[in-house]
């Protein structure tokens, strides 16, 4: 977690830990740009008596210098801190904020309206009760608006407030109002968004924001403060139990408990229950918090729960009601929002985390792409920042899970970059494919191991990357020949050489390139499985990849081999004339020019072929995997 993050975090707990005794509701703010979503909330907070009299000089400073309400007090600096938004007037971040009134306590989030801040928004977004959508009267209902609306439904938001904004610069028109009202109703109802609340206002001026507005006495539903303190959000317990452990808690050799937070449902002590995946069934023996046993705990409570009997339970298992199952499945359907500059990249292996468990995770091709501005699904090989898509989604082994639609917990993923540890993507859960219950893996007698024995040698995966022109193919050919004179059995996959064959039908894009990688990997994978030496030569530019073949074949068995050339040599011996084409542009997304090679970090075996022969490199890789023979 980042520092900031962290800061977060320690202010929300002491915030929420002074306000035990109230219920607490989550709620963005979003939008168009410049409808008044930081105002709304600066004039919440401000109306709250949350505002410090030295946070207040500052706004009366700031207001005049940099405010755009011509030096009256401008709200949305309160909410609008990093300077690139004060120089715009306008919200690039997730701004959260945290407040209280007699009746109840907030947290909101301020979520920009730019389309391409749209990951922020569905951050913002991920875990709230509620929406505020706000609309400018003078400009009624736009594109951003309907995003937005598509954003709020996709991520299962069930309530929303539609609050038309800026009522004062129209004259406080009920016409205005009632036009927005039935317009914006419309749209919503094909996106299945039925508690709407709507309200006529003005943040900056205050109308029917905390004290109903005189301007518009045609009005007499509840201001948004009144609205926000009384909508019941908490439905009670009516999902089934669903309790991911993020912990066991094991403070003595007398105690073993499971810590984590109620995400679904309820439980008493005595309920029945079942670990997920192993399947163990127990009962709950205690639920146990800092305060005291309780007699039940409910969603959103964080507890300990022990269990009657000793059971192997870890964290990213889920303990469910035992007469109430989730699914386990590895293969989904799902809805995928992607975050990352770098686009997403099909059968690239990622790390995907699902509650308290991180699995690894390939996704697919998208099935479309969805234009969050007119709803249309559009054909997609992939997706790029901000886009929002369907596509199936691979994992390495099977999960209990929840459709989004039923529980957020249990069906909400993220997508995490497995070399860098980034978050590039964010997801929901559809439905588990067919497949997944109806393709199983059929046990052999003979595995790997027999059939090495028969041959009397260690398979291996031998993979060499390198430039093109560096003398891959060179140095793989001679090595398979010393390795065959030496009895050993083997087979040389050259990257050329498949593409005429498994791989004819893939170009030079990024994607095809990791789906080329992907491919080979799988057949040299299987390879090793028969008990062969295999040698691939495939430039194999990214480490993300190679990562995935050393994974496919195991750690012990794959040698990566560093064929390190410098590029203007490669280029000298370029027999092809390929670089010259490149340099010409008429190759484009060549490695080397305008396509990246990412060297290896640490490769079992680096021959420089500036400095040796091919055959003193071949010698120095049989040296290796002979080495493994032994």
């Amino acid at each position: 977690m980042a520092h900031s993050d962290a800061l977060i975090a320690e202010d929300i707990e002491a915030y929420l830990a002074s306000h035990e005794h109230k219920t607490l509701l989550r709620f963005i703010t979003c939008g168009s740009v410049d409808d008044g979503k930081s105002t709304l909330i600066g004039r919440l907070l401000y109306e709250s008596k949350l505002v410090f009299e030295d946070h207040l000089a500052a706004l009366e400073r700031d207001s005049k210098a940099v405010g755009t309400q011509g030096g009256d007090l401008d709200f949305a600096l309160l909410v609008d801190g990093l300077a690139a938004e004060r120089e715009q007037g306008i919200t690039i971040d997730v701004a959260y904020r945290f407040f209280s009134t007699e009746k109840r306590k907030f947290i909101v989030a301020d979520t920009p309206g730019h389309e391409q801040y749209t990951r922020n928004m569905v951050t913002g977004a991920s875990t709230a009760d509620l929406a505020v959508i706000l609309i400018d009267g003078r400009q009624g209902v736009l594109t951003q608006t309907r995003r937005h609306s598509f954003l709020v439904s996709l991520l299962g938001i069930r309530h929303v407030v539609l609050a038309i904004n800026k009522l004062d610069l129209v004259g406080y028109s009920q016409d205005v109002f009632d036009s927005i009202d039935l317009d914006y109703r419309r749209f919503a109802a094909e996106l299945g968004i039925k508690d709407i609340q709507t309200i006529p206002m003005s943040a900056l001026k205050g109308d029917n924001v905390t004290e109903s507005s005189t301007n518009m006495p045609w009005y007499t539903g509840p201001t948004l403060m009144e609205h926000l303190e009384t909508i019941v959000v908490d439905e009670g317990a009516t999902g089934p139990f669903r309790f991911p452990v993020q912990w066991v808690n094991r403070p003595d050799l007398d105690f073993r408990g499971f810590s984590g937070t109620v995400v679904g449902g309820a439980v008493r002590p005595g309920d029945r229950v079942r670990i997920l995946p192993s399947g163990t069934e127990s009962n709950v023996e205690r639920i146990v918090t800092f305060d005291g046993d309780l007699d039940e705990a409910i969603e959103n409570q964080s507890v300990t729960l022990t269990l009657t009997d000793e059971v192997d339970a870890s964290r990213g298992d889920v303990i469910v009601a035992a007469d109430d199952l989730p699914a386990v499945a590895d293969q989904f359907e799902a809805t995928v929002v992607w975050m990352s500059e770098d686009e997403m990249l099909p059968a690239r292996r990622y790390l995907v985390k699902v509650g308290a468990q991180t699995v690894g995770a390939t996704i697919d091709h998208p099935k479309h792409r969805i234009d969050v501005n007119t709803l249309e699904h559009q054909a997609a090989k992939t997706l790029g920042l901000n886009d929002i898509g369907v596509a199936n989604l691979y994992l390495d082994r099977p999960i209990p899970f929840d459709a989004y639609s039923a529980n957020r917990d249990m069906g909400g993923f993220v997508v995490i970059d497995r070399l860098t540890n980034a978050t590039v993507g964010a997801g929901m859960l559809h439905f588990a494919l067919r497949r997944a219950d109806n393709v199983h893996w059929q046990a052999v007698e003979v595995d790997r191991a027999a059939r090495a024995g028969t041959l009397g040698q260690a398979p291996t995966v031998v993979w060499f990357t390198g430039l093109s022109g560096a003398g891959k193919s060179t140095v793989a050919n001679l090595v398979e020949r010393k390795l065959f004179a030496l009895g050993r059995s083997t087979y040389l996959l050259d990257g050329d050489n498949l593409r005429h064959g498994i791989n004819r039908d893939l170009g030079f894009t990024t994607a095809d390139r990791v789906e080329n990688v992907r491919r080979t990997a799988e057949v040299a994978a299987l390879m090793a499985d028969a008990g062969l030496i295999v040698l691939v030569s495939l430039i194999s530019p990214y480490r993300a990849e190679r990562r995935m073949a050393r994974d496919l074949v195991g750690d012990d068995a794959f040698v990566e081999v560093y064929v390190d050339t410098p590029l203007e040599v490669a280029e000298a011996r370029d027999r092809k004339g390929l670089y010259a084409k490149a340099r010409r542009g008429e190759l484009p997304n060549f490695t080397g020019i305008d396509a990246p090679y990412e060297e290896p970090e640490e490769p079992e075996v680096h021959v420089r072929t500036v400095d040796m022969s091919a055959e003193e490199s071949a010698d120095r890789i049989v040296e290796r995997v002979l080495g493994i023979d032994r």
